[in-house]
């Protein structure tokens, strides 16, 4: 299993693993497993990876609906940075552990600030990646929250 799906063992949370067959030509990760499983795209949510200047940490991790769009200004302000720009590929899978597209908020190699959209705390579950592209992870906002010592802000772009 992935590191992320061991996390979400060791934490002892309810879950469920969703399998689809991914598409290497999918121009959205995080939308082609909305449409594969059947799931509205406000449930799937996707990691991203940002840049911080003016906070103790470089990186932070974004949580959002594959179906909007991340605010820049939103989640810097939410974890106290000047400013905040999304992270180069490269850094995102060296730092985490993870391919782009298949970045899980669980599991990283090294834990960053997350911030998790909002919007997670009004739905059941929402699904994030698996830890690798075609492997989705559906649980409770607030069991995410505790296991990636997340906090929940408004983070997605009007």
């Amino acid at each position: 299993m992935t590191p992320a799906v061991n996390a979400a063992k060791k934490g002892g949370i309810t879950y469920e693993l969703l399998e689809y067959s991914h598409d290497a030509n999918a121009e959205s990760y995080g939308l082609e497993a909305a449409e594969k499983l059947g799931l509205p795209p406000d449930s799937v949510f996707k990691t991203l990876l940002v840049s911080l200047s003016g906070h103790k940490s470089t990186l932070a991790v974004a949580v959002l609906p594959v179906s909007n769009t991340l605010s820049l200004k939103s989640i810097a302000k939410a974890v106290g940075a000047k400013k905040a720009e999304m992270a180069d590929p490269k850094v995102a899978e060296r730092t985490t552990g993870y391919v782009v597209g298949g970045i899980s908020p669980l599991g990283q190699k090294k834990a960053l600030p997350t911030v998790i959209d909002a919007s997670a705390q009004a739905l059941p579950r929402i699904h994030i990646s698996a830890g690798r592209r075609g492997l989705e992870i559906a649980l409770h906002a607030d069991d995410l929250a505790t296991l990636s010592r997340g906090i929940f802000a408004k983070i997605t772009a009007e």
